[in-house]
């Protein structure tokens, strides 16, 4: 007897981020798979796919993040978790785990004694509950993708946010807001043929989340600049950084991030800052108390369709991107 397999492709969502998922489930011309996330009275998770996922390609997508009345990131990654234990045990025969924003990514070294890593102890979970394959979005630091025991494809929103900057004309400074971000600032400049400028900064030491811009290396004067960062979390580092461009004579600041985490006081320090607009990604949901005119959203959508594509096909993922997303 010969049996002749046909492939199925899964995909299903957690709750943190249902409008990006419904976006990619269109893009691929797919229906989203129920996982019926429920919560016990004691604040337990419980999920039970609505259909049989034996011998299909799943994909399960979920941002690592708050979401609707109360729930953590921590709650984001655990409803994650059990969607993949779930379709392990239900006999699916490759599970990717999708995450746009991956959580704890910027505990990935030990920067004091006496920390974890948390970021590696996360891949470690996923691997663990069945995972196969890790798929994500613009990563805070590239070395994640060595936690995983397994694939990871590493994708960037570059190629939607540089579409945006274009409009924005040919004399433009990309501008990198610290030390740590000139290589992929450098990327996005010679994407648009752009100068590049970085901003030198100092975190004040003992204080999380307190930053302190202190000099300009580069030509901005009477130029428009843009700040490129992989995500803007309180602000600090932007709202700093655009302040000490508009100093030496910025004619207009932008700023373009892949991920929107923004918390407090993130909404009220770039609402009152020079920064005239930030080009933002939807790997992040942005609540309507978040949602002010200076941002502007554009879409990875495609780019996540594309690459679960390439997965499902077995094709290659660093072709969407000609390899950009390596570097």
């Amino acid at each position: 007897m010969e049996l002749v397999t046909k492939k199925r492709l899964y995909l299903v969502s957690g709750r943190a981020n249902p409008a990006l998922a419904e976006a990619i489930a269109q893009t691929l011309g797919v229906r989203l798979g129920q996982p019926n996330m429920a919560g016990f009275a004691n604040g337990e998770l419980h999920c039970r796919f609505g259909e049989s996922v034996r011998g299909a390609d799943v994909f399960i997508i979920q941002s690592h993040c708050s979401f609707g009345d109360g729930h953590t990131v921590n709650d984001a990654i655990m409803e994650q978790l059990l969607m993949v234990d779930a379709a392990k045990r239900a006999s699916a025969k490759r599970i990717t785990v999708v995450c746009p924003f991956y959580g704890y990514a910027r505990q990935d070294r030990k920067s004091e004694g006496r920390e974890p890593i948390t970021a590696k102890l996360i891949a470690n979970m996923f691997k663990v509950a069945g995972a196969s394959r890790m798929v994500a979005v613009d990563l805070h630091s590239g070395q994640i993708q060595g936690f995983f025991d397994g694939p990871w494809d590493h994708l960037t929103a570059m190629p939607v946010l540089v579409d945006r900057l274009r409009a924005l004309g040919d004399d433009i400074v990309v501008v990198s807001p610290d030390a740590g971000r000139v290589k992929v600032s450098e990327r996005y400049a010679n994407a648009l043929g752009a100068d590049l400028a970085i901003v030198h900064k100092r975190r004040v030491k003992g204080q999380k989340n307190v930053v302190e811009a202190k000099e300009v290396v580069g030509e901005v004067d009477g130029r428009i600049c843009v700040l490129i960062d992989d995500m803007i979390d309180t602000g600090g580092t932007i709202v700093a950084a655009a302040e000490q461009l508009a100093e030496r004579g910025a004619t207009m600041v932008y700023a373009a991030t892949t991920h929107a985490v923004l918390s407090d006081p993130a909404v009220d320090r770039i609402k009152n800052s020079v920064i005239e607009r930030v080009v933002i990604t939807d790997t992040l949901p942005l609540p309507p108390e978040k949602q002010i005119d200076k941002f502007e959203t554009v879409s990875v959508a495609a780019i996540i369709a594309a690459a679960i594509d390439a997965v499902f096909e077995d094709t290659s993922v660093s072709d969407i991107f000609g390899g950009s997303n390596l570097s």
